[in-house]
């Protein structure tokens, strides 16, 4: 449980975050487009219908090898195959693939280094073109080109000697052993080499705008900044499609997403999900099936390591101290989140359960500052060398939750003479250079850590991984341990299960006692659908709701 201590002051801290939640603004409806109606009880013969999902933020990434974020992922999803694909209970199967390569079945040799993969014959791309190992080729060397833009390497920049041995048919040498590499697969995305291998500098390809894979759905039309709409692929390997259109809606405000879904004008509530503020009378609706579904989301205040203000460590413990995290879930955020104090979700065999558990006090924080000789300056906010401890939050304009809670974090902050200022953009300009080239100073987010279920994060914490010096990873904080890079390598090449608990667990340790960031809850996300919207399952082990609506229907 957290620990609370009043501050002297006459501060009221949960009062004040009341205050500020019966003083959210009622969204407006906004118009949107309408859902077709159900026709059938079982899946149909040929796709019918169209299903709406209604999004929070605006898909902008349309190759999905570049780095891109949650909302992408249900496109690409739904445009592209991997070889093969996780399921709900985190099963791998084949995809693409034939099989799921073992020792057994002759695709692994029993050093993990040697890999032979075996593919479909009854595959094509969207525009006719027969799909081959020459892709998976194309794909697996573009993402380790210098000169490509790529979203994640890891792994990846293992593989040597690929050998397309048929057109059915691949092989490759692992440099050294990569558990993970099965899991990351799932997650890559093969795209087609006739096309891109021509073009001039594939970051920047017409491909890009319009792309063209394998997947349930073919591109349809986009709208920016409304909607984009998918069209069913007829020739489609796989079970499904079946519906005509899969249309992504963007509605940025919060309360008018969930207002579209009351009024029936989205089919499907996506990402950021409805509002926990919201889940006591959307669970009442008629005719709509409300759900809550446990995620592996951390929600957390990233600080960037390369902010002078936030490199002192008890800085960074003293930030940590005055968030009333258990005020912001209970009153914020109506008890559906659970607190957390690690990326690792708790369903997880790797989570560790010995993490120092949060302290609200105030007085501590204070002293920890004074002791760093931060002492009070002009205005009440602490100095020190001449530096003002002050510094910028960011996330996306349009989410109330967390701007609600920026406010909260801000004025007791203020108690111990730190400054935090709120500077929100839209989310294309919030995720876009200035989240992956680690631009903010903090920002407030919500990350799955995981590929699947395998616990690697080297493309979040390794030193490696920090897109803003090596030009690719996901390591936003700018985070830098010796240590941690050495674990991290030595759980990618472990394939003992018990040996690999002990490096992972070690790993939330050393990260939790150094706090690139500040951990505030893991998501409860409250999933919403019209009811007669059948083959709907959400998968925790994906970062969408729409990883397989080539499986939905009407019924």
């Amino acid at each position: 449980m957290t620990k609370e201590k009043s501050p002297k002051s006459g501060f009221t801290r949960r009062a004040t975050l009341r205050m500020m939640t019966a003083g959210g603004a009622v969204g407006l409806l906004a118009p949107g487009l309408l859902g077709k109606p159900a026709f059938a009880q079982t899946a149909p013969a040929e796709p019918t219908g169209r299903v709406v999902v209604g999004l929070s933020q605006e898909p902008t990434v349309f190759n999905p090898l570049m780095p891109h974020i949650e909302v992408d992922d249900g496109v690409a999803f739904s445009i592209f195959d991997t070889l093969f694909r996780i399921t709900p209970d985190g099963d791998v199967v084949p995809n693409l693939a034939t099989e799921v390569p073992t020792v057994e079945n002759g695709g692994l040799s029993e050093d993990g280094l040697n890999w032979r993969i075996k593919l479909r014959d009854d595959v094509t791309w969207h525009d006719g073109e027969k799909f081959t190992a020459e892709d998976v080729k194309f794909t697996l060397e573009l993402i380790t080109d210098p000169n490509f833009r790529a979203w994640r390497t890891a792994g990846h920049d293992l593989v040597r000697d690929i050998e397309v041995v048929s057109p059915t048919e691949i092989t490759w040498r692992m440099e050294e052993p990569f558990a993970p590499y099965v899991s990351f697969l799932c997650e890559t995305f093969i795209l087609p080499e006739h096309i891109l291998a021509t073009a001039e500098d594939p970051n920047e390809a017409p491909f890009n705008r319009a792309p063209v894979g394998t997947g349930a759905f073919k591109w349809g039309s986009r709208q920016a900044g409304d909607n984009l709409i998918l069209e069913a692929n007829p020739d489609y390997h796989g079970d499904g499609p079946y519906i005509e259109q899969l249309v992504f809606k963007y509605i940025p405000d919060m309360t008018v997403l969930y207002t579209q879904f009351r009024s029936g004008e989205i089919d499907l509530v996506g990402q950021a999900y409805i509002t926990p503020d919201n889940y006591e009378e959307a669970k009442t609706l008629d005719e709509r099936v409300v759900t809550l579904e446990p995620r592996g989301t951390l929600e957390s205040i990233y600080l960037n390591q390369a902010l002078p203000v936030v490199q002192d460590k008890p800085v960074r413990e003293a930030l940590y101290l005055p968030i009333d995290r258990k005020s912001i879930i209970d009153l914020l955020y109506f008890g559906v989140p659970g607190e957390a104090e690690t990326f690792m979700p708790e369903t997880s065999a790797f989570h560790n359960p010995d993490l120092p558990e949060h302290e609200f006090d105030l007085e501590k924080a204070a002293s920890l500052l004074d002791e760093a000789g931060w002492t009070p300056g002009a205005e009440g906010i602490r100095e020190k060398d001449g530096v003002r401890l002050s510094f910028a939050n960011s996330t996306t304009t349009g989410a109330h939750l967390r701007e609600q809670a920026q406010q909260f974090i801000q004025q007791t902050y203020a108690q111990i003479g730190v400054e935090m200022t709120i500077e929100n953009l839209p989310p294309a300009v919030m995720w876009g250079e200035f989240w992956g080239q680690s631009q903010f100073d903090s920002a407030m987010v919500g990350i799955t850590y995981l590929i699947g279920a395998d616990p690697d994060v080297t493309n979040r914490f390794h030193s490696n991984a920090i897109a803003a010096e090596s030009g690719s990873g996901s390591n936003n904080a700018q985070y830098s341990n010796p240590e941690v890079d050495r674990l991290l390598e030595d759980g990618a090449r472990t394939f003992d299960v018990e040996k690999r608990k002990e490096i992972y667990r070690e790993i939330q340790a050393i990260i939790r006692e150094d706090l690139p960031f500040l951990p505030l809850f893991r998501y409860t996300n409250v999933f919403g659908r019209k009811a007669g919207l059948e083959g709907f399952e959400a998968n925790s082990n994906t970062r969408t709701e729409s990883s397989h609506a080539a499986l939905w229907y009407w019924g």
